[in-house]
């Protein structure tokens, strides 16, 4: 299943979420995969007020189970991040109405 990951830490922090991040990359745990990663230069949730300083990631990860998603989080956790998982359902470009009414039932 898919994740919306957004990672917030401290610019302080910086090194050290850096670091762990890097760990995770060079050798995800079994069942994650980190599909794409991105650091926010602006302002993420408009009017939604952050702690000055506070730098926020986007990413998109893959996991097959809810450990391996906690493996793949905790050691950013650990390094001073605050990590959450949304879980995304994939639709097609074209098609969307039709998966609408399937889940509707």
């Amino acid at each position: 299943m898919k994740f919306l990951l957004f990672t917030m830490w401290d610019a302080a922090k910086t090194a050290e979420v850096a670091q762990a991040a890097d760990k995770i990359g060079a050798s995800p745990p079994p069942g994650a995969k980190m599909l794409a990663s991105y650091v926010c230069q602006g302002i993420l949730f408009p009017g939604v007020l952050l702690p000055q300083n506070t730098l926020v990631g986007v990413g998109i990860i893959e996991a097959d189970t809810n450990e391996a998603l906690a493996a793949a989080s905790y050691p950013v956790v650990l390094a001073g991040a605050s990590v959450w998982h949304v879980p995304v359902l994939e639709l097609p470009v074209v098609g969307a109405a039709e998966v609408e009414k399937k889940y509707k039932g």
